[in-house]
């Protein structure tokens, strides 16, 4: 494409994934069932945690906007890949790409922070079991949330407004499923200095202190279950726990490898696969989680499925 401003042409091109033009029907299919997968899933764990009053805990409501979280995460890039896929439609509007982009970075940020608030849940619920009621109000728990996702969607707008300002003079298609951060910065042929200095340093103020609260939370947690004197207490404590543990691992891990690499290490096909792992991965994964690792989630379901058969 000639050299231009495509702030003026107003629209990119989604490549998706060309590496594989004979598989387009049958990506589009796979797309399709983990899609329809992490709906249901996540619908589930919300129906259930509204439904059943044994649900109605901070542990819960945190759980519940975490799933509509991961929801709107997939319902940003996923649905546009299927068009992709299915009718080649590929074009994407300027505001668009800028909003898609947006979206999925302001989403990444709210659920660091929603993590970190679970974490601190978690934290007071088995270090301070007496005062758990008391501390974790219901108050707290819907300032907590609104407040993640306030500072989420404030995060990346510095982002989204340099990246808008750019100059895309190399060319217009994005090599990528969606309009990932780091696929428009390799088309542009403005300075990105600025930009990535912000990535790193919003990194370091919003992740950072994420990822120590939530350590510390658990060093805290875990420090209290080995003080616990019975195995089955000990057990019990930490199933409390566990679920969110490993929802954490799998983002801190799939998140950091997406953006906090430096740049001689990144490229944009590595991109695209943590980034697809990430899309999907994580809000696959984190009902079957929740729903595995959680007695009260089983009980809750054996108890639907019982009165549908039952019924």
């Amino acid at each position: 494409m000639e050299e231009e401003n495509l702030t003026t042409v107003t629209e990119f091109i989604i490549l998706g994934f060309p590496e594989f033009p004979e598989l387009q029907i049958p990506l589009f299919l796979l797309f399709l069932l983990i899609y329809l997968i992490i709906l249901m899933g996540n619908l589930t764990i919300i129906a259930l945690t509204c439904l059943d009053p044994r649900l109605h805990t901070p542990m819960y409501f945190f759980l519940r906007n975490l799933s509509f979280l991961d929801i709107c995460y997939t319902s940003v890039t996923l649905p546009k890949l299927l068009d992709i896929s299915l009718r080649k439609h590929q074009r994407i509007s300027a505001v668009g790409c800028f909003t898609q982009m947006h979206l999925f970075l302001a989403l990444a940020s709210v659920e660091f922070l929603l993590l970190t608030a679970m974490a601190f849940d978690r934290y007071v619920a088995i270090c301070h079991p007496l005062r758990y009621a008391v501390i974790i109000n219901q108050r707290l728990c819907v300032l907590m949330v609104i407040g993640t996702w306030i500072v989420g969607f404030l995060d990346p707008v510095t982002h989204t407004v340099l990246t808008s300002h750019f100059s895309y003079c190399r060319s217009n298609k994005i090599n990528h499923f969606f309009c990932d951060f780091s696929a428009l910065l390799a088309l542009t042929c403005s300075r990105t200095q600025v930009v990535e200095v912000i990535t790193y340093v919003g990194g370091a103020f919003v992740g950072g202190p994420c990822f120590m609260t939530t350590l510390t939370s658990y060093v805290y947690i875990i420090s209290s279950i080995l003080r616990i004197q019975s195995t089955e207490g000990r057990h019990k404590a930490f199933s409390t726990c566990s679920s969110h543990l490993t929802v954490v691992i799998l983002f801190y891990g799939t998140m950091f490898s997406l953006y906090m690499r430096p740049k001689s290490m990144q490229s944009l096909e590595l991109n695209k696969l943590f980034a697809l792992l990430y899309n999907v991965l994580i809000p696959v994964f984190n009902p079957m989680i929740y729903s595995l690792k959680n007695r009260e989630v089983k009980g809750a379901l054996r108890k639907v499925f019982n009165r549908k058969l039952d019924g």
